[in-house]
């Protein structure tokens, strides 16, 4: 949903960050990298230590990023295989070190076995919501249906992170948030595999 309504205002927004970066000579690749380093760095620096608040202002100073280097690739007329495919390899990565990084605080100082398990849960999930659509994609087939999309999931948890951290509320609150993105996320999963399974037996 995320997808559909916040892409067009966001690329207004972020449009004359990318015209910068490219007069400084800054290719749409090397935003995609750092984008990523910095996400990660924001998750696994700070989240392990219960810094939930800096972690996350640290992930969205980056994870704008994604949109950044898609405004830059088209300006430049280069959008390619090869950067969707670099984009949405490092996605995964970002993602996985948000949900990780929520892990790790958890199991270790945290010491919140089931808060652990529901972010282990959605980092599984959201890694299948995606392989589901790109195996689809690799056999001819789409999977662009579902109500837990990579930016929906983003969106909650960084959301219900930072205010978790900034406001000091009970960690119920981000369990909450975390058990109803990994439903999402397996209710995804199982109408994607519907979808193709449908378009499947239709090719016979």
């Amino acid at each position: 949903m995320l997808n559909r309504y916040a892409r067009a205002f966001f690329t207004k927004v972020l449009t004359p960050v990318a015209a910068f970066l490219l007069r400084l000579g800054v290719s749409p690749d090397v935003v995609t990298i750092v984008g990523t380093l910095g996400v990660a760095a924001g998750a696994l620096v700070f989240y392990p230590r219960g810094e939930l608040l800096v972690g996350t202002l640290v992930i969205t100073a980056f994870v704008f990023s994604d949109t950044v280097d898609g405004i830059m690739a088209r300006r430049l007329g280069r959008s390619s295989r090869w950067g969707a495919y670099l984009d949405s390899t490092l996605d995964r990565v970002g993602d996985a070190a948000i949900f990780g990084g929520l892990v790790l605080w958890y199991a270790g100082d945290g010491d919140e076995t089931v808060m652990a398990t529901l972010a282990l849960a959605c980092l599984i999930l959201g890694s299948v919501v995606s392989y589901a659509k790109a195996r689809a994609e690799g056999l001819g087939m789409t999977a662009n249906v579902g109500i837990a999309e990579r930016a929906d999931r983003l969106v909650a948890v960084l959301v219900a992170t930072g205010l978790t951290g900034l406001l000091g509320l009970p960690t119920a609150f981000l369990g909450v948030v975390l058990g109803l993105l990994a439903v999402a996320s397996l209710v995804t999963v199982v109408q994607r595999v519907l979808v193709v399974r449908r378009q499947a037996l239709d090719a016979g």
